[in-house]
């Protein structure tokens, strides 16, 4: 299997602060990863250099064989499909659930006066039949509800046939029948032989869907450790990822943490 995303040796540096220091992390094609840490560990910071919005400092990236640096990313962006609050805040309130989702396929935020051709609308269509989202297609973006529009970003970001899915706290501010619903969907994506390469960031192992394979877990920027989701998420190692005692249990395909009673 190839590398669709190697880091090796990356640092992000802001006004002296490091980010995200010495990071060596490859993801092969095929695979599901999920990034663990507390607020602040570097997990966002992966991420926008996973979708080539950010340049390291030092160290190389290279996304899907491109060297960040040495590729025009305006062609290798519709290659990565990605999910995040931020980009949500662009789409427009006023916009249907299907113009979201198609307004995609031109690379685009709002629509315009762009003609789309019928399979582009059956890709569209198809994407929100899977996330349960074929019953709101004419509804506002601005009037659904957020596990709604969580699952219309997912749709919308599959549109390009992206070859890397990225996922930034895709649960977060759910309720928990929504949490639930959303996890459950993405277990189904990740489970799907066809289905892109995927790096979701949470910060709680209760949202990592069943069919994930691989975990990174970071600390104040620095990689703790990193590889299959079986060995490598465990009670010390995520003890030591979030300061503090914590139980880990896997129990039909979903994970569980809790703290260690005081006393």
């Amino acid at each position: 299997m190839s590398d669709v995303l190697e880091l090796v040796d990356v640092s992000v540096v802001r006004e002296g602060r490091a980010l995200v220091e010495d990071v060596s992390w490859s993801v092969k094609e095929g695979e599901r990863w999920v990034i663990l840490g507390p607020n602040g560990a570097g997990k966002t910071t992966l991420l926008n250099i996973a979708s080539s919005y950010l340049y390291p400092s030092s160290g190389t990236a290279t996304i899907l064989g491109e060297r960040l640096g040495k590729v025009d990313v305006f062609e290798l962006r519709p290659r990565i499909g990605m999910t995040s609050s931020a980009l949500a805040e662009k789409l427009p309130r006023g916009q249907t659930v299907l113009q979201t989702v198609l307004t995609a396929a031109y690379g685009m935020t709002a629509g315009w006066h762009e003609h789309y051709d019928p399979v582009d609308e059956q890709r569209a269509l198809a994407f929100l039949d899977r996330l349960g989202m074929n019953t709101h297609l004419d509804r506002k973006f601005g009037t659904l509800s957020e596990g709604e529009r969580k699952r219309t970003q997912i749709a919308r970001a599959m549109m390009t046939d992206p070859e890397l899915l990225l996922l930034d706290e895709p649960a977060a501010g759910l309720d928990l029948g929504g949490r639930e619903d959303l996890v459950r969907r993405l277990g189904r994506l990740a489970r799907d032989p066809y289905a892109p390469s995927m790096i979701m960031v949470t910060h709680h192992v209760e949202e990592i869907p069943p069919g994930f394979t691989h975990v990174l877990m970071i600390r104040q920027g620095k990689v703790l450790t990193a590889g299959p989701v079986e060995t490598e998420l465990t009670s010390a190692n995520l003890s030591r990822c979030f300061g503090l005692p914590l139980i880990v249990e896997h129990n039909g395909g979903r994970w569980t943490a809790q703290g260690l009673p005081l006393g």
